[in-house]
C-alpha cells in the first residue's frame, strides 16, 4: 500500500529565520511518529507560496508569518505597491484550495490584536514566532492533518469487522456464512470478497450508529463532509441523488406550493413534484439541434419566470448538465432570493467542483440553499452513494429528518456509508492533486482525438445553443463530447465496435456524438487505449454516411391539472398508433396521467396533468421508429402496440382544473 505524503509550507521573508524553521520542523518530524509522511519546505513570498500550492497537490497546510501582513498593509497605506500581505495570502489560499489548513506565526505581545483579526479569516491556529517549540508545533500540525484524514465511520466499521462477533441478527447471509461451502452460492462469495459480507451489517449494531437518527460516528462523518464540501449541514444518502432530490422537495413544498424547475432536470425532480403535490412552473431548456443536446435554461427565461412567479416557494436547476454545461449561478440565485424563493441545485454530475479552482464556484459558494451530489458519479463512492448539502439559513432539521426517514431504508448498506466517508477523506487530502491530473488528461485526450482528423471534440461554443451563448455558461472539461459524423459509422455501430473490439464502454451518445466522462480514476493508459482505438477506426477511411437526426423534443404545452392529482387517477391505456399503424390523432387534447421519458437524455416529454398535442404524439412515434435506440419510460406495450396512460372523462370530472388551464 502506498504511503501518504503531506507537505507543509512555511512562508517567511527572512531567509535565515525560514531556514531555521524548516530545519527544526523537519527534525521534529524525523524524531516523532510521522504516519502521514509530513515534511516541511519554505518560500519567502506570498507569490511563491501560491505558485507552490498550485503546483504541488501534496501541500496540506501553510504556516504564514504575520510580518507579511504588517509590511504589506503598511506599504499600501503609503500608496506603494507592496508584496501580497499575509491576510491577502490567506484569502487567496481559501479561494484556490479551501481544504488547505492555514496557520499564522505571530509575536506574543501582539496576540490579542492579531488573533481577533485572523479568527474572522477561518485560520486554523497560530504559533508564537519568538518561541519556536518545534516538537510542539509539529504535534499540533500533525494532529490537525490526522483529524482531517480521519474516517470515523469507516474506521469503526473496520474495527467491528475485525472483532469477529457472532451474528445473531440480520442480514441473513450472516457475514457470508450462508454462502461459504455452498455449491450454488460460494462462487458469488469468492467473486465479491470476504469483507463485503462481513461489513454488510444492520442497525442491530449500536456502535455503528444509525443513519436515520445519527448521534455518533455517522453524525461525525457527516459534519466532516459538510466542512469539506462547504456546507452548514451534510446528510448521507444511500438511495442516490434521485431520493435526495425527492427528500428536499417534500421538505420544502406543501400541496399546491409553486416550484420553478428546468424541464431538463432529472426525472426524480418530476417524481418529487408528484409526491409533494406541488404546482410546477416548467422552464424549457435550450436545445442544440445540430448535436441533439439540451443546454441550460436561458437566463432571460429564468429571470422572467421568477418575476412572474414571485410567490414561488422554491426553484431547482441542474448544474452541470449531463454534457458538462454549468450555469452562471450567482445572479440567478440572487434573483430568486430577492423574492424569498429557495434555490436547490442538482449537482449530481458536479460533486468534485469544490476541490479545484477550475471548477469553482460551486452551487453552495454561489449561494444555493441546497445542493444534491452523486458522490458515486465522479468520486470514489459506491453506486447510489450521494450527499445532501444544506446552507439554507432557516433550515428546519426536524421537518427535513421526517421526510428523509420516509425515503431512507431502515436497513442501509453500511459499506455505502463507509465509501462516502472515504470519498470525503480522499477529496479533502488529495482531491486537488487528482483533479489536476484529470484536467491534464482531459486536455491531452482532446488533442489526441482531434489529431485523428475524423473525430472532433466539441468546444463550448459548439455545445451551446444560440440563446444561451451570452449567459456566462461554462463547460466542465472532464465531460468530453465527440462529433463522430465523419467516421462513417452510426453511433450505435460505433459504440458496439468500441465495446466488442476495443473493450471500451462510453458514457452516453446522441445521434452524432459520444460523451466520454473523465474522473479522478481516469489513467494515462486508458487515454492511450481510447486514442489507439479511435485512430485505428479513423484509418479505415470510411465514407461519411447520413446520420438521421433524432426528432427535436416538442416545447412544453400546458398543465391542466396538478401532476399529483393526475398521477393518482386510474386512467386508461391508449395506443400511440391507430388501426392503420399511423399516429393516433385521437390522443390530441387528452391529458397524460404518467411521466413519459425518452432515455437518453431523460427529459420528460409528458408529465402527469399535461395536455397532449399532435406534435407530442408524432415525436413519440418517431422515436419508436428511430434508428437510434431510445428507451421510452412510461410507454406500455400491449402486445406490439405502444400505449400511454391518459385520463378518462370520469377522471377529469373528479378533478379541479388549474387556474387559467385550457
Amino acid at each position: 500500500m502506498p504511503k501518504p505524503i503531506s507537505r507543509i509550507l512555511l512562508v517567511n521573508d527572512e531567509k535565515l529565520v525560514l531556514k531555521a524553521l524548516v530545519k527544526g520542523l523537519n527534525a521534529a518530524a524525523r524524531q516523532l511518529d510521522n504516519p502521514l509522511g509530513t515534511a516541511f519546505s519554505g518560500v519567502e513570498t506570498a507569490e511563491q507560496a501560491l505558485a507552490a500550492i498550485s503546483e504541488d497537490g501534496d501541500i496540506q497546510a501553510v504556516v504564514i508569518d504575520d510580518q507579511l501582513h504588517r509590511m504589506g498593509e503598511a506599504g499600501k497605506a503609503r500608496g506603494k505597491k507592496m508584496p501580497m500581505s499575509a491576510l491577502e495570502l490567506i484569502h487567496a489560499i481559501h479561494e484556490m484550495r479551501p481544504e488547505v489548513d492555514v496557520y499564522v506565526l505571530i509575536a506574543q505581545q501582539d496576540e490579542d490584536e492579531v488573533v481577533n483579526t485572523l479568527l474572522c479569516e477561518a485560520v486554523d491556529g497560530y504559533f508564537y514566532r519568538d518561541d519556536p517549540d518545534y516538537l510542539g508545533w509539529y504535534r499540533i500540525l500533525s494532529t490537525q492533518l490526522l483529524e482531517r484524514a480521519h474516517t470515523p465511520f469507516y474506521d469503526k466499521l473496520k474495527q467491528y469487522v475485525f472483532m469477529a462477533k457472532d451474528a445473531w441478527h440480520t442480514p441473513g447471509h450472516s457475514s457470508g456464512d450462508s454462502l461459504r461451502g455452498s455449491p450454488w452460492a460460494e462462487d458469488f462469495y469468492d467473486f465479491m470478497g470476504e469483507h463485503i459480507f462481513k461489513g454488510d451489517l444492520s442497525c442491530s449494531v449500536p456502535m455503528l450508529d444509525s443513519l436515520l437518527h445519527p448521534t455518533g460516528i455517522i453524525e461525525e462523518a457527516q459534519q466532516m463532509a459538510a466542512k469539506a464540501f462547504g456546507a452548514k449541514r451534510t446528510f448521507f444518502a444511500t438511495n442516490g441523488t434521485s431520493t435526495a432530490n425527492k427528500v428536499i422537495l417534500q421538505t420544502l413544498l406543501a400541496p399546491g406550493d409553486k416550484l420553478l424547475l428546468d424541464r431538463n432536470c432529472h426525472k426524480s425532480v418530476h417524481h418529487g413534484v408528484v409526491i409533494s403535490g406541488a404546482l410546477p412552473v416548467y422552464l424549457d431548456s435550450s436545445t442544440n439541434l445540430e448535436y441533439g443536446l439540451f443546454g441550460p435554461v436561458p437566463k432571460a427565461v429564468i429571470f422572467k419566470t421568477i418575476a412572474e412567479n414571485t410567490d414561488a416557494t422554491a426553484m431547482i436547476l441542474t448544474s452541470c448538465t449531463y454534457d458538462g454545461l454549468r450555469y452562471d449561478l450567482k445572479p440567478i440565485i440572487d434573483a430568486a432570493h430577492q423574492h424569498g424563493i429557495k434555490v436547490i441545485i442538482d449537482e449530481a454530475w458536479y460533486g468534485h467542483g469544490r476541490f479545484h479552482p477550475e471548477f469553482r464556484p460551486t452551487a453552495l459558494e454561489a449561494g444555493a440553499d441546497f445542493a444534491t451530489q452523486s458522490t458515486h458519479k465522479v468520486m470514489s463512492a459506491f453506486s447510489q452513494a450521494s450527499m445532501i448539502h444544506v446552507n439554507s439559513p432557516d433550515f428546519d432539521e426536524h421537518v427535513f429528518r421526517e421526510n428523509y426517514n420516509m425515503h431512507t431504508s431502515t436497513s442501509p448498506q453500511y459499506s455505502m456509508i463507509a465509501s462516502l466517508d472515504v470519498a470525503r477523506r480522499q477529496m479533502s487530502m488529495e482531491g486537488y492533486k487528482l483533479l489536476s491530473r484529470t484536467l491534464a488528461l482531459a486536455g491531452e485526450l482532446k488533442e489526441l482525438i482531434n489529431s485523428t482528423g475524423v473525430f472532433r471534440v466539441l468546444e463550448l461554443d459548439d455545445l451551446l445553443p444560440e440563446e444561451v451563448k451570452q449567459d456566462g455558461v461554462r463547460l466542465d472539461p472532464t465531460k468530453i463530447t465527440v462529433d463522430i459524423s465523419e467516421s462513417g459509422y452510426t453511433v450505435d455501430d460505433l459504440q458496439k465496435l468500441l465495446f466488442e473490439r476495443f473493450n471500451i464502454q462510453i458514457e452516453k451518445s446522441t445521434f452524432n456524438t459520444i460523451t466520454l466522462l473523465l474522473t479522478i480514476g481516469t489513467t494515462k493508459s486508458k487515454v492511450s487505449r481510447l486514442y489507439d482505438a479511435l485512430m485505428r477506426i479513423s484509418r479505415e477511411t470510411r465514407a461519411p454516411r447520413r446520420l438521421y437526426r433524432t426528432p427535436a423534443i416538442p416545447h412544453f404545452t400546458s398543465l391542466r391539472y396538478l401532476p399529483r392529482d393526475a398521477f393518482y387517477c386510474a386512467g386508461e391505456l391508449t395506443p400511440l398508433l391507430d388501426e392503420a399503424d399511423q399516429v393516433n390523432q385521437k390522443l390530441a387534447g387528452r391529458v397524460s396521467a404518467d411521466q413519459i421519458v425518452p432515455y437518453p437524455p431523460g427529459i420528460p416529454v409528458l408529465v402527469p396533468g399535461q395536455v397532449i398535442t399532435p406534435d407530442i404524439v408524432s415525436y413519440l412515434v418517431n422515436l419508436l421508429r428511430s434508428q437510434k435506440q431510445v428507451e421510452l419510460h412510461g410507454v406500455v406495450f400491449d402486445g406490439w402496440l405502444p400505449c400511454i396512460r391518459v385520463l378518462t372523462d370520469a377522471d377529469t370530472a373528479s378533478l379541479r382544473p388549474l387556474d387559467g388551464a385550457e
